[in-house]
């Protein structure tokens, strides 16, 4: 398991942007599990949506990316060098099934699927309460931060 701390040293990433909660698996080079707890107190709900507050699409598939940026750090040997960041380079084949509303528990479950030179593909699926709610494939590359 990976709790904030650590989470909090490999992600470049803050709030309120800072999407992965916590790490409940991973195993270098194949896959990981991690969780986004989405809260009624997130910026986001002020606007998206005032009395029906849903989880921002674009915000799932953020997570996605960051717990495949988690994954990405974890399986290079060394981690990514100092001042680089795991960056989205592509989406594809992103289908939502179902919203995400505070109280919910986003489980993200990532899997490598194929790396080339700094592109790694992964292909991610979301779920709360064991039920699909989006699935996407995400190209990352190394950046400069």
């Amino acid at each position: 398991m990976i709790d904030i701390k650590e989470i909090i040293e490999m992600l470049p990433h803050r709030y309120p942007f800072l999407l992965v909660d916590r790490v409940t698996e991973l195993v270098p080079g194949e896959y990981v599990v991690a969780i986004k707890n989405v809260t009624v107190n997130e910026p986001q709900f002020t606007g998206h949506f005032p009395d029906n507050p849903i989880f921002p699409g674009i915000m799932i598939v953020e997570a996605m990316a960051q717990a495949a940026g988690v994954l990405a750090i974890k399986t290079r040997s060394q981690g990514l060098q100092a001042r680089k960041a795991a960056v989205i380079a592509g989406i594809d084949n992103v289908r939502f099934r179902r919203p995400v509303v505070p109280g919910d528990q986003l489980v993200m479950r990532c899997e490598i699927v194929s790396t080339k030179r700094n592109i790694w593909k992964f292909r991610c699926v979301g779920t709360v309460d064991g039920f699909p709610v989006t699935e996407a494939e995400i190209l990352c590359t190394e950046r400069d931060i």
